[in-house]
């Protein structure tokens, strides 16, 4: 087993995520994401969970791009994010990659592997200078237990620092929002716009693991504003 991957408890089931995400939640609640198909493509009408997990929905990457931002010219070129830090919320996580099959793209549902890490969704945008999508991370909420994603649901996190680790160093992200989301609709929010190197990050929302999602959205720090 990779060691930087912790192995979950047994999760029993979970509810259907409406993002590019998944939300998780001792048992585990995992996060399940509605997808939109890369290419483009109109998505299908989506197919209803698996009863042992919860879906994230996400749309498909859009062709219309939200201005990119400039948070300065000493960032990291673009590239997989491999850690997640939140001081904040005691969040400290590997960062897997997670690319869909065509199938979970046919439903326009993916489940994360059940662990405590959090998952980057491939068909998006990497962080870093050069960004040209939004940076998905997603990672399971857990009842009963104390678990890491758990302490996102907490809207006193905005204006929090966000350390993500990615294979060429260390970006700076501020949290801009911290809302909730119905998992039904979530794959409808603007979350999916096009915003080059903001970083979203989903999960399930810890008051109502099996209805809604909680998502923290993060805009990069300026070099020198750290």
């Amino acid at each position: 087993m990779d060691p930087t991957q912790q192995q979950a408890p047994r999760r029993r089931s979970g509810a259907r995520w409406a993002a590019a995400a998944g939300g998780l939640g001792a048992v585990a609640v995992l996060s399940t994401v509605l997808l939109t198909d890369p290419l483009g493509a109109a998505p299908p009408e989506p197919v209803p969970p698996a009863p042992a997990a919860s879906a994230t929905a996400a749309p498909t990457p859009g062709p219309t791009a939200v201005a990119a931002q400039e948070p300065g010219d000493s960032r990291p070129e673009a590239a997989a994010p491999v850690r997640l830090r939140v001081d904040d919320a005691r969040l400290d996580v590997a960062v897997l990659p997670l690319a869909p099959s065509e199938q979970e793209l046919a439903t326009e549902m993916l489940v994360p592997p059940d662990t405590l890490d959090g998952y980057w969704l491939t068909p998006y945008g990497m962080p870093g200078e050069g960004s040209e999508n939004t940076t998905y991370i997603t990672g399971h909420s857990w009842e009963g237990r104390d678990a890491p994603f758990n302490r996102l649901s907490d809207p006193g996190l905005v204006g929090s620092e966000i350390e993500l680790e990615t294979e060429n160093g260390t970006l700076e992200y501020r949290v801009d929002s911290v809302v909730t989301h119905d998992k039904n609709t979530l794959k409808d929010s603007d979350i999916w716009r096009i915003v080059p190197d903001r970083l979203v990050v989903v999960s399930c929302y810890t008051e109502d693991l099996w209805g809604k999602n909680v998502v923290l959205t993060a805009s990069p720090v300026p070099s020198g504003q750290t």
